[in-house]
């Protein structure tokens, strides 16, 4: 038996090793998969060893000690009670206090009932979407423990409302705590869009709009796709008490789009209180202005004559149009000082930015305005929120570019790189050595991504 067993792991290893010495990147590529399906990828894995049904086979039967063994009923049913089960799930914007303890596993109106009338639960989990619940049952499905976690900024940190049953009373109480990240590596192929690919990848959304900012330059996500592109991300998952509460930074990013390959790094310089993109070589990615001051959008009117959709005359439409919800954040697109925030005519809530060269950007029709009158903004910022203040038939933003007061069209600016702004002499160190192990993470999502498209 014991040489039968022998001989049959010789067989194996003699086998593996065989494959391994004839397909090398394959098995490297097998390898990565495997690593990118644990953080987020969906790929397949061929096998790559041999059909088990060549092997040897061999019954081995061995005794085993029963868990009950020298107990009695009573004692494990007292046992079992005493057990907790535990079940997570995520807010929905419809959930009541019922629906969500149903999708918990947790049978117990009094604990719904509590729920309905706690002013805590009703402000921060009943009707929030998008928020991680974990509740902890008794064997009868009554509720012991219920935690809900979500970042409210993006500070850092992340708060803990805590439902908790004591000496058969049910409390409420809410805890900060600090979020902790770690890295994932992922990778799609487009079939039709950006986001079908993510989400086929299991990748945030989050993660594709920071993709999109960061290789607007080089990539028109709107137009410029192939069926085939291909892309690898390495990217900051936040956690909560070890729970993935949200995507953070992307760390590293490539695509690969008709033959051209563009990659990014994020990376904190020496001296500096900002981190930005930069290429492999040190070359920095940032470009002069975002291409929008709303993330992904729909434009819903550009640069051109139109009939003004209020006072029905064809106008000079001096702007562009992002449509999007109410609340929707709006963010500058470079670097600049504000000019003006308030109400104006039909503006409504209307911002001005001032910028290098004489350039002057305007955010319209805001519902909320964050930012004053001399404050000076970073490109990206979040100066506002999307509405329909003034002369606005729905929620929009409406959004111009002028050059010494003249407006032009905001699509065809120049997004000039700022080459001012390479890695330093003092991290240029750290800088390739964060480089060269981004490209060995990168390089093994390409291969897993190129043996997907394989098979």
């Amino acid at each position: 038996m014991k040489y039968g067993l022998n001989h049959a792991s010789g067989a194996l290893v003699a086998r593996l090793t065989s494959v391994i010495q004839q397909h090398p990147k394959r098995v490297t590529a097998a390898l990565a998969a495997i690593l990118l399906t644990g953080g987020g990828g969906a790929f397949a894995v061929a096998n790559l060893g041999p059909d088990p049904a060549d092997l040897p086979v061999r019954m081995l039967s061995t005794p085993v000690e029963s868990l009950a063994e020298g107990q009695t009923l009573a004692e494990l049913t007292d046992s079992v009670q005493g057990m907790s089960l535990y079940r997570s799930e995520y807010t929905r914007g419809s959930d009541t206090a019922e629906t969500l303890l149903q999708r918990l596993g947790v049978a117990d109106p009094a604990a719904a009932a509590f729920m309905r009338g706690n002013d805590q639960v009703r402000q921060h989990v009943l009707g929030r979407a998008g928020r991680l619940v974990t509740a902890e049952t008794t064997p009868d499905h009554q509720l012991s423990l219920l935690t809900v976690r979500w970042a409210p900024d993006e500070d850092g940190s992340f708060r803990r409302l805590v439902v908790e049953r004591k000496n058969n009373e049910l409390s409420t109480r809410i805890e900060t705590g600090k979020l902790t990240a770690s890295p994932r590596l992922a990778g799609g192929i487009i079939r039709s869009s950006l986001f079908a690919a993510t989400d086929a990848a299991s990748i945030p959304d989050a993660v594709a709009m920071q993709m999109a900012d960061i290789f607007q330059g080089d990539v028109d996500f709107r137009r410029g796709l192939r069926k085939g592109d291909r892309f690898s991300v390495v990217y900051e998952s936040l956690e909560a008490d070890g729970e993935p509460l949200r995507a953070g930074r992307v760390l590293s990013a490539e695509f690969h789009n008709n033959g051209k390959v563009v990659q990014a790094l994020w990376f904190q310089d020496e001296g500096k209180a900002k981190g930005d993109y930069y290429t492999m070589d040190g070359k920095s990615r940032r470009q002069a202005y975002l291409t929008s001051p709303v993330e992904f959008s729909r434009i819903s009117s550009g640069f051109a004559m139109r009939m003004h959709p209020i006072h029905k005359t064809w106008r000079a439409h001096l702007g562009t149009d992002f449509a999007a919800p109410t609340g929707t954040k709006v963010r500058t697109v470079g670097d600049g000082t504000v000019s003006f925030a308030g109400v104006q005519n039909g503006y409504g809530n209307v911002i001005f930015v001032d910028h290098a060269n004489n350039h002057t950007t305007v955010y319209a029709h805001l519902s909320h305005i964050g930012v004053t009158r001399g404050q000076r903004v970073e490109q990206g910022d979040i100066i506002g929120n999307v509405g329909s203040t003034g002369w606005a038939t729905g929620p929009h933003l409406h959004f111009e570019f002028r050059v010494n007061g003249e407006h032009r069209d905001p699509m065809t600016i120049v997004q000039a790189t700022d080459a001012a702004r390479p890695v330093s002499k003092a991290g240029r160190a750290a800088f390739d050595k964060m480089a060269a192990q981004m490209r060995i993470e990168l390089q093994a999502s390409n291969e897993a991504l190129a043996l997907a498209t394989e098979r």
